[in-house]
């Protein structure tokens, strides 16, 4: 059996049915949870603390809600063999069921009862069917919830508090905090009332997990100290098709009109990310860092990746995408492209100390998920190096604001503002 570490002990002795274990990225929050489901299964908080298994008393079904890629690359398998639990049946010594399923699938455990489940990262936004299941869960078995980022803002909120009864619906909730603006076509949230009730609901629901290297163990290897080092590369861009694409309203790609603002952003983005200037940048980085993992948005600016390090003789390469799954290289020179919405969670890599980000994604979460990758407790470097790649074009400096913000940027909202100041 593992030995857990002391903030995570600590979070456990905290943790009750129905809170959300907030912890950052590589914080170790999977075995945490596990942690806490096996001493409330009949294991021991003493064996978390000695590593010397105690067996559990006839536990729980335990379901396991998480995203695609962590369920397809074994992770949570991996750290469930630590408790002696698997969702093979020949490989444990227990009779419950284990399962490990993706977000998308989480309708089908809506009529269970009596078990236990972990939700691995927040995905409940909004009044969708992800909320309705989670809804039913929640009110027929016991539940945690783990996430680097709980919320933004207090509507985040609104499915975990109704699950713990707070609320009865979303109805009650925005009737006693939400006052929307007038002066909007659609409902639009102008500001929130009586929160001192929230920020008392928030605190009794959510468990801080803090770390501080400098007291982890001598055996766990990791250094005292990790720092971050963000740089931003400005790079240049082509002004003048940039105009035009904002004149003409006319895809030179597709060779068809832009229909709308998501169509116009997109070509303003194509436009400043495919620019040469940039892909020297990589290169000068690469220079420097022999090892580094590439994060990107589009499938064009994979295409560009690719034909830059292609042509290097000696550079191993390996991508994770909705195509193609490659492990982590592992030579001596190797880059490793990642696309944000396949692979920006769910997997972490200790070997190299290097991200670029080739191009900003819309939000500020995924791009903190995207860094959280080689941020582990136990890398092994005391320097981690964030590149992030900008032009001084609107639409970049506009999602690097919004980013700053920690919002989602917005294609309408943006162009309409270009509109008015033009």
């Amino acid at each position: 059996m593992i030995k857990l570490l002391p903030h995570q002990i600590d979070a456990i002795k905290r943790m009750k049915n129905g809170c959300i274990l907030n912890g950052d990225v590589g914080s170790g929050k999977s075995l945490t949870s596990l942690g806490y489901y096996y001493i409330h299964n009949g294991g021991s908080l003493r064996s978390l603390s000695t590593g010397v298994y105690t067996m559990m008393k006839n536990p729980k079904d335990l379901v396991i809600i998480t995203t695609a890629r962590k369920r397809d690359t074994l992770e949570w398998e991996g750290e469930l063999s630590h408790f002696l639990l698997s969702p093979h049946p020949d490989a444990t010594p227990y009779s419950n069921k284990v399962i490990i399923d993706s977000w998308n699938n989480i309708q089908k455990y809506k009529k269970l009862y009596g078990a236990f489940f972990i939700f691995d990262e927040q995905r409940l936004v909004g009044s969708g069917a992800w909320v309705k299941a989670f809804l039913d869960i929640a009110r027929k078995n016991k539940w945690i919830l783990l996430s680097a980022t709980p919320g933004d803002t207090w509507s985040d909120y609104i499915p975990v508090f109704v699950a713990n009864g707070f609320y009865k619906n979303k109805t009650q909730f925005i009737r006693e905090h939400v006052i929307y603006s007038r002066f909007t076509k659609y409902p639009k949230i102008d500001r929130y009332v009586n929160t001192g009730k929230l920020i008392r609901y928030k605190y009794d629901i959510l468990v801080e997990m803090n770390f501080d290297r400098t007291k982890l163990p001598k055996e766990f290897g990791a250094v005292k100290e990790v720092t971050r080092h963000h740089e931003d590369i400005w790079v240049k861009f082509d002004h003048m098709k940039y105009r035009e694409a904002g004149k003409f309203r006319w895809d030179p790609y597709k060779k068809e009109p832009v229909k709308d603002a998501a169509g116009l952003c997109y070509l303003w983005r194509r436009i400043t990310n495919e620019d040469v200037s940039r892909q020297i940048a990589v290169l000068e980085l690469f220079e420097d860092h022999p090892k580094m993992i590439i994060f990107y948005n589009f499938n064009y600016e994979l295409d560009i990746l690719k034909t830059i390090f292609n042509g290097i003789e000696g550079v191993e390469t390996g991508e994770w995408n909705g195509h193609q799954h490659d492990p982590v290289p592992t030579g001596d020179s190797w880059v490793y492209f990642v696309q944000y919405a396949a692979g920006a969670e769910g997997w972490n890599c200790i070997t190299t100390d290097t991200i670029v980000f080739f191009s900003q994604n819309y939000s500020y979460k995924i791009m903190h998920q995207a860094a959280g990758r080689i941020d582990r407790l136990n890398t092994p470097f005391s320097d981690l190096y964030f590149y992030h790649l900008k032009s001084k074009s609107a639409i970049d400096l506009g999602i690097a604001r919004a980013l700053a913000e920690k919002k989602v940027f917005n294609n309408s909202t943006f162009v309409k503002r270009i509109r008015r100041s033009a």
